[in-house]
């Protein structure tokens, strides 16, 4: 049976109990996961990926054919998850040359990679050039000049996007909002939206079209992640759209390719469950296709960037509860083995999440506490106030939601091991990434006793 309905929107859907109480993820006990791999443990259910993958990819091409769906690898990348994503024909979004050596490594279709990045390095770009990337989303100027030496000296034509900074705000994070007038990324419009003579925006459709080396192929934007609302994809559809065909009409633009980014947000918790894929596609492709009829263009090749809404329900963090602190009329402290090292979401972005005791998943909650991390610093927090059942100490704290951006920005912290990962599916558990050892740690060192 399900482990608890409540919180069943931001639990993998093979979640279950067994008949003593302990949650199930892909037909696999999460104690006997924990006993053989040890915590913090991160558990990814590989039909929870598929299901998202599946959902994205039939909401927009059923709307709209000519779509590609990438993943944002950001959100997270290791080898076994660009190898499944290139299995079910996904393109993968990448921001360094790192996140492209893992996509070249499990020989990821290079044509469907599309680079983003605000200060990419000259040997990044020449790693891409050479490596067949099929866009490259191109920020800046600087990087426009660049890039243009950088295909030149391969003898290639590179096929390129323009980053435009639209001035839409999505009504997310400040420290995730990425598509307003006063952000790092992206040629700036006017401050209207509007677009006009002499704005960045449009002085790099022209630098950019009169680069011997590169082919502008079209426009992209990215709001900010994640975003809960389809009103800012509207408006950012109807500013892109309408520069795409100022620029059409002053310097013979032509759109091939448009993306709208990607930003879809993703269940954290029980009281805040994001639209689905469907009215994400809906919102997008229909507010696109006004525009374009609007303006007389055709329709171009649409690419979207799901990442988090794809990962973070996939994957659920385990811990091991231990130290205890309780300050009468205050607050209780529980202590797990895990914390900012592993998960940093909370401290950076205030981020919120729910858990269960995966030893005892149905009990209910006796007690309202705040469960910390065991790293040096007063704000490693992962759950402030959070009703729970009596924890004791051995008991294995579940954090569902974890798949996101929790891996891919962990750290060393207090010379912390990062955690394993195991891929589970239909009862078999596979070691896809082994816990870090303290060898690995200090193999990089340079130093001779």
């Amino acid at each position: 049976m399900m482990a608890d309905l409540d919180l069943a929107p931001v639990l993998p859907r093979t979640a279950a109990t067994t008949s003593d109480d302990h949650l199930v993820l892909g037909g696999c006990d999460t104690t006997a996961l924990a006993k053989e791999f040890g915590t913090p443990l991160y558990v990814f259910d590989e039909e929870e990926l598929r299901g998202g993958i599946g959902e994205y990819r039939w909401a927009f091409t059923s709307r709209y054919e000519n779509t590609l769906v990438v993943y944002a690898s950001k959100a997270y990348l290791g080898r076994w998850i660009a190898a499944l994503m290139a299995e079910e024909g996904l393109g993968m979004d990448v921001v360094s040359g790192g996140e492209l050596a893992v996509a070249k490594s499990v020989n990821f279709p290079m044509g469907k990679v599309l680079f983003h990045g605000n200060n990419k390095s000259e040997q990044e770009l020449r790693e891409a050039v050479e490596a067949g990337v099929g866009r490259i989303v191109v920020d800046n100027f600087h990087e426009l000049a660049l890039l243009d030496g950088v295909a030149g000296a391969a003898g290639v034509k590179q096929r390129v996007l323009l980053r435009i900074s639209p001035n839409v705000d999505p009504h997310t994070h400040a420290k995730t909002t990425t598509g307003i007038l006063d952000t790092k990324f992206g040629f700036v419009l006017e401050a209207d939206g509007s677009g006009g003579e002499g704005d960045p925006a449009e002085q790099a459709i022209v630098q950019a079209q009169a680069s011997k080396n590169l082919e502008l192929m079209g426009l992209h934007c990215h709001l900010g992640s994640p975003i809960f609302e389809m009103e800012p994809y509207e408006v950012a559809n109807d500013v892109m759209i309408g520069f795409a065909a100022k620029m059409r009409d002053r310097h013979g633009f032509e759109l091939h390719d448009y993306s709208p980014g990607g930003g879809f947000a993703a269940p954290y918790t029980r009281d805040q469950i994001p639209p689905a894929p469907d009215e994400y596609a809906e919102a997008v492709i229909g507010s696109m296709r006004i525009a374009l009829e609007r303006e007389g263009l055709d329709e171009p090749a649409l690419s979207v960037e799901p990442g988090r809404s794809i990962a973070a329900r996939a994957g659920v963090a385990l811990y091991t509860v231990g130290a205890r602190k309780e300050i009468p009329g205050v607050r209780t402290y529980v202590s797990v083995d895990g914390g900012m090292a592993d998960n940093i979401r909370p401290a950076m972005y205030e981020a919120r999440y729910e858990a269960l005791l995966a030893n005892r998943a149905t009990d209910a909650a006796e007690e309202n506490v705040t469960i910390a991390g065991k790293y040096c610093e007063s704000g490693d927090v992962l759950i402030r106030d959070i009703d729970l059942p009596k924890l004791e100490p051995g008991d294995l704290l579940a954090v569902p939601a974890s798949g996101a951006y929790c891996l891919s920005m962990a750290s060393n912290y207090n010379h912390a091991p990062r955690p394993p990962i195991v891929l589970v599916r239909e009862g078999n558990a596979r070691l896809v990434r082994r816990r870090e050892t303290y060898e690995d740690m200090m193999r990089n060192d340079v130093w001779q006793e």
